[in-house]
């Protein structure tokens, strides 16, 4: 009976010290998890609109760039027909991004571009970083030896050298900036980086921009000539807000009830919509003549 006895306590003593390492291995094993997830619940707080004096639409490009916190960098991602994530592309020069293909996501162009579809419509800053810094929709410069002081949430900062711009990112205020920096990394909030060739900043201009119009209907597509026979380029599903660079007289169109032969040339999209289709009298005021 002794040694039964001794048996069971044995066992009971087992089982004890079993669950107890069970339990803890599965604390453990958490905690990793639990810490973690704070990480990545304090990044997507800490970005943000961090000082005041923003455009409203600069500050919503600052929300929707943040919305993406965490989402993977892929080189030429963001760069579809529509701004939004694309898988990316293998950069010859750059071993990391052997998986970008298999990665859904934004370049750092690709991630502005997105940031101010979202905040006014459209597509106003497609291209690269370079064609982005050097943007009609420009407002305001600042050279490199301003530093962070002048600036605003939603501005633009550079890099490059020689009159190349390689890298573009949106800041946010109090020294911080969000940015898709390189492959193998995730959409983050950095400090923003002033030595190096740091180029400087813009500021792009607000929606209400002279130029700037809205569409109407759902479905609308633009076209390569002003003309409905000619092949369709984009689609806009809805109400959407375009800058228009001119007009001119081409083909009749009859539709929604209304006959307009206006049509308006759209830069950003390189194409030509018909004028029934943007809000406004049926000859754009303050729109110049296409030559």
């Amino acid at each position: 009976m002794a040694m039964r006895r001794t048996a069971v306590a044995a066992v009971a003593v087992l089982t004890l010290l079993t669950t107890w390492g069970g339990a803890h291995h599965a604390t453990a094993a958490a905690a990793p998890k639990t810490a973690k997830t704070a990480k990545t619940a304090l990044a997507a707080e800490a970005c943000g609109v961090l000082a005041a004096g923003a455009s409203t639409a600069a500050e919503q490009a600052v929300g929707a760039a943040c919305g993406q916190i965490g989402v993977w960098y892929t080189w030429g991602g963001g760069h579809g027909q529509q701004p939004g994530p694309t898988y990316g592309q293998v950069d010859p020069s750059d071993p990391d991004s052997a998986h970008d293909p298999e990665r859904l996501g934004f370049d750092c162009s690709g991630l502005v571009r997105y940031a101010y579809h979202r905040a006014v419509g459209g597509d106003p800053l497609p291209g690269n970083a370079y064609h982005q810094f050097h943007s009609p929709h420009v407002q305001q410069r600042f050279t490199a030896a301003q530093g962070t002081a002048p600036l605003l949430p939603g501005d633009l900062l550079a890099w490059g050298s020689g009159g190349s711009i390689h890298h573009i990112a949106i800041y946010l205020g109090a020294g911080k900036m969000v940015e898709a920096r390189e492959s193998g990394t995730r959409i983050t909030v950095s400090d923003v980086r002033l030595g190096g060739d740091y180029a400087g900043a813009v500021r792009i201009a607000p929606a209400t921009a002279p130029g700037t119009f809205s569409t109407w209907g759902t479905d609308v597509w633009t076209h390569e000539e002003p003309s409905t026979g000619s092949p369709r380029v984009h689609r806009f599903p809805g109400p959407t807000t375009v800058r228009i660079e001119c007009q001119k007289h081409a083909q009749s169109v009859t539709a929604e009830g209304y006959t307009n032969d206006a049509w308006s040339y759209l830069p950003e999209y390189g194409a030509w919509i018909t004028n029934i289709y943007i809000k406004g009298a049926a000859w754009l005021d303050g729109v110049p003549t296409c030559p």
